[in-house]
């Protein structure tokens, strides 16, 4: 384990929901990263961002840490969900309200 795999392991764990994305939630800087947060705004999720452009270690880290080659990335209480496709269509689909309440995750308009 390196130091960056450390903090990433840490961020994932120690935050119900967590968007590794490239900007902040408050200025996107990629369409993608835009879209998450769009969504997790939409309904009402809370949730941290984290920008992968602070640091190039961090980019790549989060790529080795999730086997996953894309950003943006969500994780929702420790586990990794996906990238802008698969969130984007679990929200159409209205799966991903579900599964955050399932996990114990508040969102708006939820029963």
């Amino acid at each position: 384990m390196t130091a960056i795999n450390d903090y990433i392991d840490n961020e994932v764990k120690s935050n119900d929901v967590v968007l590794f994305m490239k900007g902040t939630p408050g200025f996107p800087q990629c369409g993608f990263s835009g879209q998450v947060v769009q969504i997790l705004d939409y309904i009402g999720a809370d949730y941290k961002g984290v920008n992968v452009l602070d640091s190039a270690e961090l980019r790549q880290g989060i790529k080795d840490y999730s086997n996953w080659p894309t950003i943006p990335q969500l994780y929702v209480k420790g586990e990794f969900v996906g990238g802008c496709d698969i969130v984007r269509e679990m929200f159409q689909a209205g799966e991903l309200q579900d599964f955050l309440v399932e996990k114990g995750v508040s969102v708006k308009g939820a029963a």
